[in-house]
């Protein structure tokens, strides 16, 4: 049951629909990998990588409500109850315990990679059913790749 009308077609929302809740996962579960890298890292870097997490951190909490209100606004449930999330973010497990910064960097760039990855198909299954969705999708994926570009800078090693 909806009880929101949605302007799309029913196959146009379910492409689009499907988009969003993927997104919404691989946003909340972007989110709680940052977070438990954030307060696990250790290391000569710690400070700057702390910080960097964090910033992280708020690009997907921002994101993830922005993507679960357009969800709701076309009459789709979003779903980001953690068994959802477990079974079917595209993020790899991250470590336990105590996670050295540059194994840190690492994780992170392995994650957001992941998460861009599936933002860029989102992109293109959206362009026809939903350019606002799509608008912000692209949006989205902006911010985490500026991320990405940062942690990968991050991770090079001296002397290249």
């Amino acid at each position: 049951m909806s009880v929101v009308k949605s302007p799309l077609s029913d196959a146009d929302l379910k492409t689009v629909g499907n988009a969003l809740q993927g997104a919404l996962v691989d946003l909340v579960d972007l989110a709680l990998v940052a977070k438990q890298v954030h307060w696990n890292v250790v290391g000569p870097r710690f400070r700057s990588v702390h910080l960097q997490l964090d910033e992280v951190v708020d690009t997907a909490r921002t994101h993830s409500d922005t993507v679960a209100e357009r969800a709701s606004a076309l009459g789709v449930n979003p779903d980001g109850r953690a068994a959802t999330v477990a079974s079917s973010s595209a993020i790899g497990k991250t470590p336990e315990g105590w996670i050295k910064d540059e194994d840190a960097v690492q994780v992170l760039v392995s994650a957001l990679g992941a998460v861009i990855t599936r933002m860029r198909e989102r992109i293109e299954a959206t362009e026809q059913p939903d350019p606002v969705t799509q608008d912000i999708i692209i949006g989205l994926t902006a911010d985490l790749e500026k991320h990405a570009w940062m942690f990968q800078a991050e991770s090079v090693k001296s002397g290249v």
